[in-house]
């Protein structure tokens, strides 16, 4: 996942670099001498890699449009990746996360490199409030699955205050 835009315009020239690469792929020399099924692993390489990197940047900058509303999260485990994307969704850099939190832009960029492995809950809420979120939680106890009626009332729910808190910040 891309951070910060150092690491786009990183992964921007890495993708560049594997196009180059698959474009000149088969025209030297001694690529002409593989195997044919090695050139094709090696082709085959090149390109996952560079799906994987165009996906990348496609993300963030999809983040960095604003395109996306709502983060959905299965588990708590997923919470750290959230609070990165709606850092860069709410158009905000590390430095200006860090000052609105009073702190160093080294900690921020700490925290997400680790993937806030360091940060307390207290941390957590601190950061989710200043980056404006609104945070929905369901703890689903054991052994009682809900109907699909209580699944899609909560869906509602969650659809109804995004919207709402959606045109409340844009107006």
């Amino acid at each position: 996942m891309i951070k910060n835009e150092r690491e786009y315009r990183i992964t921007r020239a890495q993708a560049t670099r594997f196009e180059q690469a698959l474009t000149e792929l088969g025209n030297s020399d001694a690529d002409v001498q593989l195997h044919p099924l090695l050139k094709t692993a090696q082709r085959e390489s090149l390109q996952s890699q560079l799906d994987d990197l165009r996906q990348e940047l496609t993300e963030y900058e999809a983040l960095r449009a604003g395109v996306r509303f709502v983060i959905s999260l299965d588990s708590l485990v997923e919470l750290p990746r959230a609070l990165i994307q709606a850092r860069i969704a709410a158009g905000l850099s590390q430095g200006e996360l860090a000052q609105r939190l009073e702190m160093k832009e080294q900690q921020v960029q700490r925290y997400e490199a680790t993937d806030y492995a360091g940060a307390s809950l207290d941390r957590l809420s601190q950061v989710i409030e200043a980056l404006g979120l609104h945070v929905r939680e369901d703890v689903l106890l054991p052994g009682t699955a809900g109907s699909l009626e209580e699944v899609l009332d909560i869906l509602r729910a969650v659809v109804y205050e995004t919207v709402s808190s959606h045109q409340g910040n844009s107006r």
